[in-house]
């Protein structure tokens, strides 16, 4: 982040309890479950997260399945790839952790890419919860299990081989 940065950021209630939304003059920083920290200089701004907020609401009313606001992502080139790779997962479909290496050319990366994945800062529309374990099994997710199969469960992508 640059020194002259603004980060703007809002707290919002939703289904899977409350959210912290950060905003840059690119896009979406982060979108955190819970309180959430916010970081020294940050400027308290519900207008900046609005547009970001209101997309929020239509997904988990079930009007939204794709998201069209700008992102900011940032990290390493190998965790923007991983996450470049969720953003293509459809809504209502799921991913294994090897498919994710497979598709960035890194088939032996599947510790990577978990690892990868639960430093995204963008929960939900980065959409890591729909990556499973290969065997089907929900794995672990920052906003916890319970929360990965709310969101699951939104989506219909929740089978019974999910557990």
């Amino acid at each position: 982040m640059a020194a002259s940065e603004t980060i703007y950021y809002s707290r919002i209630d939703s289904p899977v309890g409350p959210l912290l939304l950060a905003v840059s003059e690119r896009g979406l920083v982060a979108l955190e479950f819970g309180r959430g920290d916010v970081a020294a200089g940050w400027v308290e701004s519900p207008e900046k997260a609005a547009p970001y907020a209101r997309e929020l609401e239509e997904y988990f009313a079930g009007r939204r399945r794709r998201f069209d606001l700008p992102l900011d992502l940032r990290g390493t080139d190998f965790q923007k790839s991983c996450w470049q790779e969720l953003l293509k997962i459809p809504y209502g479909e799921t991913r294994s952790y090897a498919d994710i290496a497979r598709a960035i050319g890194n088939p032996a990366a599947v510790r990577a890419v978990g690892l990868a994945n639960g430093h995204n800062p963008i929960a939900i529309i980065v959409p890591c919860h729909r990556v499973i374990g290969s065997d089907g099994s929900l794995t672990g997710y920052g906003g916890g299990l319970e929360t990965k199969r709310k969101l699951l469960e939104l989506e219909g992508a929740l089978s019974g081989s999910l557990v």
